[in-house]
């Protein structure tokens, strides 16, 4: 197979930017793959996994000779990455994001649009795992799942194929949204569901923590995701995540009233519809 890339740099490589890395050497995408960050031995770790061929923590000298760059870094610092890796690309370079919010993100980068030298359009692949870390990377992540795609009005299509044709390299399927409707859905798809999963785990004695069962792990497990990392995410979409904590505490009231009350028709209506909503979704 002809690699499409010579080089492609990597900012952050650790489960999502380790597993893009992997996917790359597996399919035999890119000749060279630079990862940047800022750990010597997370660096280590992902050279050694074969997750990228060179490493650097100076992210001007790891993008200078890309011609492919992925951020895949926490939204809190990606605005800023993306000033640094404009100001040293070659001019054209196509680069992209792998950020959870994306207003925040395309908002900045479209503010100077006029004046860029790289070709951004931003991105959300929609696989993870609540571990963290080049250790935790797979190479097979991205494989049937969907990558959001949030480009804006002026984005160029050639800008657009571009970004379309990393992604899918690598197994994912793009699908399009603009950058407030990608908030939006993914408030109610995800970061809502966090703030469910931390209430509920942080809600449970410790006491009953050796009597919880399958129910309550799959419930939770998405807690036991990185804190900080969440913390970013929630406060960059706070105003579309407080809306769906609101809709789920009105139902969770519902719920509530209908136990205190004893009323049992009304609390089968609301778990039917419950059933029917994740039923539709298949297993």
């Amino acid at each position: 197979m002809t690699a499409q890339w010579d080089t492609v740099t990597i900012v952050g490589v650790g489960l999502i930017g380790g597993s893009a890395g992997l996917a790359l050497t597996k399919r035999g995408a890119a000749k060279k793959i630079i990862g940047v960050g800022r750990s010597e031995s997370s660096l280590a770790a992902a050279k050694e996994l074969g997750a990228i061929t060179e490493s650097t923590t100076n992210i001007r000298e790891g993008v200078a000779d890309a011609d492919f760059v992925l951020v895949a870094t926490r939204v809190s610092v990606i605005g800023n990455q993306l000033e640094e890796i404009d100001a040293c690309v070659r001019p054209g370079t196509p680069i992209t994001d792998a950020g959870s919010t994306k207003q925040s993100i395309v908002g900045r980068w479209e503010q100077r649009r006029s004046s860029r030298k790289g070709r951004f359009v931003g991105s959300h692949p929609l696989a993870g795992s609540h571990q963290r870390g080049p250790q935790a990377a797979d190479p097979t992540l991205f494989e049937g799942k969907l990558t959001v795609l949030t480009p804006v009005e002026f984005t160029p299509k050639g800008d657009i194929e571009a970004i379309s044709a990393f992604w899918q390299q690598i197994g994912a399927q793009a699908c399009f949204l603009s950058p407030s409707e990608h908030d939006q859905l993914l408030a109610s798809a995800s970061h809502a569901p966090h703030i469910v999963a931390a209430a509920l785990a942080t809600a449970t004695p410790r006491e009953a923590h050796r009597f919880t069962a399958g129910g309550w792990r799959d419930t939770t497990r998405i807690a036991a995701g990185d804190p900080d990392l969440w913390a970013d995410i929630l406060l960059d979409n706070a105003k579309a995540v407080t809306a769906e904590i609101e809709k789920f505490t009105e139902v969770s009231d519902q719920l509530r009233h209908a136990i205190e009350e004893g009323d049992r028709p009304t609390l089968i209506k609301l778990l039917t519809l419950a059933k029917e909503s994740r039923d539709a979704l298949g297993s």
